[in-house]
Parts: C-alpha cells; sequence; structure tokens
C-alpha cells in the first residue's frame, strides 16, 4: 500500500501513484481520457453544486446542448475554428455509412448554442440572457495525458451570457470570479492568483481573459476557473442581435466562462504528501473514519459503542473489518485522505473517552465522549484552515520578483511564479518563453510596484511568469 515514489523527489511518479491509489481516478482504454472514480466524483458533486447555487441566484439558469455540432457551424466563426482545429475529434460514419457531413466532438460549444440564441433574441426586453450547462467537452491536442490535470475528455460549467452592452459583461464577470473564489478557498482549501490574460494567452476571439491561476508543487503554473469577455465576436459571427429602446438594430455583448475537474487535480497535488491523499474536509465523501481497536472478547463492546458514535456523526464510516488490523486500517485510511481518524479500544471506553487524529498533521487529541461532536466540528475547521493557510503561504514563499534578466534566470531555474514589469511587446513575451521556458500566466490584480521589463523599457504591466502544465 505504501507509495513507492516521494513528492518532493519525484512529483509527476508520485502524483500519477497517489491519484489511482487513492482510488480516485485511473486511466482508460481510451489514451488520454481516465475514469473518475467515486470519491473524486463526490468531490466534484460538492464544487458542483456550490457553484451552481450561486450561479443560480445571479440569475443564471442551466440548459442543456447537443455534442455533436456539425462542421458547417465550426466554420462560420473562423477565428475561433482556427483555434481548436488541432483538438476536435470527428464523427464520419453510422455504422458502415458516411456521413453527408462530419461532425465535431464538441471542445467548447459556442457555435452549436448561438443559432439557438439568434432565435431566442429579438428585443432588448430579452436580455440579459444567462446560460449555464455542465457536461464533457472532448479536447484531442496532446500525446501525455496527466490524469485530472490534463485529459483529453473532462467535466465542467460552461455558462455562456449575453448583454446589451459591456459594462454588464464586466459586472458578471466580478460575481463570477468571486463566486469561483469563494468555492474553491471555501470548499477546497485551494488559493490562486486572480488576473488578466496577456493578448497573446487570452481565449480565440475574446476581448480580453481573466483567469485564476494555481501554482503546483513542483513549481509549475497550471490554469484554474477563467472567464472571457467576448464583446461582440460572436454576435457578428453568428448575427445575434437584438432591438435597442429606441427600435435600433444592435449586436449583443457576451461572455464564457468556466471550472472544470481539472480543480480535482490541483487539490491532490497541493494538499497531499507521502502517505496519501488529503482531503479537505468540506469536500471528503467521509469526513470521519471510526476504527474500533478490541481482541474476540471484547469486540462486541467496543463495536456497539463505535456503531452509536457512528450514528451522532454525519459523514462517518466504521470501519468493522475483521481480516484487516488497526494498524493497516490506519494506513489504508490515510492513504485514501479521509480528514479525520477515530480511534476507540476498551481503555477508552473505561475512561469514557475517544482518540482524534488529524489527517493533516497527525496530531493526536483525546476526547470526552460526551464532547465528540463539537470536538469534531472543530477540528474539521481547523484542518481546512491549516490546509489554506498552508497553500497561501506556499504561494507567497514561491513568489519570486525579479528586475533583472539574471534573477529571472536564477528564479526560471528554481521554479515558481516570477514577478516582472513587462513593456507590453509580443516579442519580450516570446524570448522568455522561446529562452527560458516560461509563458506569462497573468497579469495579477494584486502586485506591487511596476517594475522594468526584462528587455529594459519602462514596464507598462505585472506580470506573472512560469514553467506551466
Amino acid at each position: 500500500m505504501a507509495l513507492k515514489h516521494k513528492k518532493e523527489e519525484n512529483f509527476s511518479e508520485w502524483y500519477t501513484e497517489v491519484i489511482q491509489k487513492a482510488e480516485l481516478a485511473e486511466h482508460s482504454a481510451v489514451s488520454g481520457c481516465i475514469v473518475i472514480r467515486p470519491r473524486a466524483y463526490a468531490i466534484w458533486e460538492t464544487v458542483q453544486r456550490e457553484v451552481d447555487l450561486q450561479f443560480k441566484k445571479m440569475g443564471i439558469k442551466n440548459a442543456y446542448f447537443p455534442l455533436l455540432i456539425p462542421e458547417k457551424l465550426l466554420k462560420k466563426e473562423a477565428e475561433h475554428f482556427e483555434g481548436f482545429t488541432p483538438e476536435v475529434a470527428w464523427v464520419t460514419h453510422t455504422g458502415s455509412s458516411k456521413l453527408p457531413e462530419r461532425l465535431a466532438i464538441r471542445p467548447t460549444s459556442e457555435v452549436i448554442m448561438y443559432p439557438s440564441y439568434k432565435k431566442w433574441i429579438r428585443s432588448w426586453r430579452d436580455l440579459p440572457l444567462r446560460i449555464n450547462q455542465w457536461n464533457n467537452v472532448l479536447r484531442w491536442e496532446f500525446k501525455h495525458a496527466t490524469p485530472l490535470l490534463r485529459s483529453r475528455e473532462f467535466l465542467w460549467n460552461e455558462g455562456h451570457c449575453v448583454y446589451s452592452n459591456a459594462k454588464d459583461v464586466l459586472k458578471d464577470r466580478d460575481k463570477v470570479l468571486d463566486i469561483y473564489i469563494d468555492v474553491l478557498e471555501k470548499y477546497m482549501a485551494l488559493p490562486g492568483v486572480l488576473g488578466r490574460k496577456t493578448d497573446k494567452e487570452k481565449f480565440a476571439g475574446a476581448v480580453a481573459t481573466y483567469t485564476i491561476e494555481h501554482l503546483l508543487p513542483d513549481g509549475k503554473a497550471i490554469q484554474g476557473p477563467d472567464y472571457h469577455d467576448d464583446g461582440q465576436s460572436f454576435s457578428k459571427a453568428f448575427d445575434i442581435t437584438f432591438l435597442d429602446k429606441k427600435e435600433k438594430k444592435q449586436y449583443v455583448y457576451q461572455s464564457t466562462f468556466a471550472i472544470t475537474t481539472r480543480e480535482l487535480g490541483v487539490m491532490v497535488a497541493t494538499h497531499s504528501d507521502n502517505k496519501g491523499v488529503i482531503i479537505p474536509p468540506r469536500v471528503a465523501q467521509t469526513q470521519v473514519v471510526i476504527v474500533p481497536i478490541y481482541t474476540n472478547k471484547e469486540k462486541s463492546k467496543v463495536l456497539a459503542v463505535a456503531k452509536k458514535l457512528a450514528s451522532k456523526l454525519d459523514k462517518s464510516h466504521l470501519d468493522d473489518r475483521d481480516d484487516y488490523s488497526p494498524g493497516w486500517k490506519f494506513n489504508d485510511w490515510e492513504l485514501k485522505g479521509v480528514p479525520l481518524r477515530i480511534e476507540i479500544g476498551p481503555r477508552d471506553i473505561a475512561k469514557k473517552q475517544v482518540v482524534l487524529v488529524r489527517r493533516d498533521t497527525g496530531a493526536k487529541k483525546f476526547v470526552s465522549m460526551s464532547t465528540v461532536k463539537n470536538e469534531v466540528r472543530k477540528l474539521l475547521d481547523a484542518i481546512h484552515n491549516n490546509l489554506l493557510n498552508k497553500a497561501k503561504q506556499f504561494l507567497r514563499d514561491h513568489t519570486h520578483v525579479a528586475s533583472t534578466m539574471k534573477e529571472f534566470k536564477e528564479f526560471a531555474k528554481k521554479g515558481g511564479l516570477i514577478q516582472t514589469g513587462w513593456c507590453g511587446s509580443v516579442d519580450c513575451e516570446e524570448k522568455l518563453k522561446d529562452e527560458f521556458g516560461t509563458k506569462a500566466t497573468n497579469m495579477p490584480y494584486e502586485h506591487g510596484k511596476v517594475g522594468k521589463c526584462m528587455c529594459g523599457k519602462a514596464g507598462k504591466f505585472v506580470v506573472n511568469w512560469a514553467k506551466s502544465y
């Protein structure tokens, strides 16, 4: 059961091993596509539920659009189509019969949704239109998959909203990104860096792209949830118009946004250790595991007390398997990441106490049976806060400010985020990527003084650079 690889020595192998041994995900018979097992899917259900609840408070409604997209629709928006051409998988046959037109398996849904929007929207009274769908997409874009972090098929929310003006796009931008940040921090104990993408890195066809970027323990960055201000590019391509209050025809403004199952991988990579996964309590399918300790003579008495205890605790599991020792069970549940373990044996019953063991720190605490429920609740909150604070500290400690090319080179070797001034030149952006393998993650909202660009010119923006997934 023990992990063969160490997180600090071989992050990539450790990550793949811990994901599989903790029964979160595994490779499938289809290259680049994974099986998300119940333990991991339960986490996604929590994320989905909490995001969805807050979306609905914003007035966003759920719908569903087809998986298959006719080729002629993709061609309607040349810039968008060009951006996804390498990623599209095509359906060409039904049985032995060739289809008259190729059908794309959606890499994203703009082109299948917007013909409907064109029909639904007539006047300013129909706006804003806020639609979201929870679905899967397929992007056949790479050779080597990393479970949850980078797979050809993944799950996400796909928000597509329509407005009469550009200001409302930006108002909803802040609301949506706040929802993502809230769920990431409150449930997954994940911090991130909020900012705007450079024009080179933004979504194809967008006016601007805003992202929450994560930093993984190997020093590489990975993009989290995003929000795209799509302006009028899609509305002009699909002729989505409305009559304003003066009966004048106008093109609509649009936005798109998403959070994906990638966050499950980020969560595992960020919090887990060499014993296995560490799952933050608020997304854990099982928050507390109770391990009874007994001999055959004491079995019935200890189990009776343990069952009574389990009935009082939410999201608890009593491990009463007889074919494994208590020590084996401890290791098993540590590997699977259950936040809190309760040990109870004859001596504990005699003293009317139990032993609480934290998964994040391993700290033990003796607690009176009369106060167990309250103590469990407090410890679960403490575990969540500890995981979040540790992750925030890691992000702070591995964000480096570079003012010279020499410093940039040194930080690029170490890994982490490298924050610099930037003159806004794409040439400078491409040079840093070509020379050091670092790309612009985003231009963070929160930053220090705007320094000089690495080319020596005055900086107009602050950019975080990093090697990335």
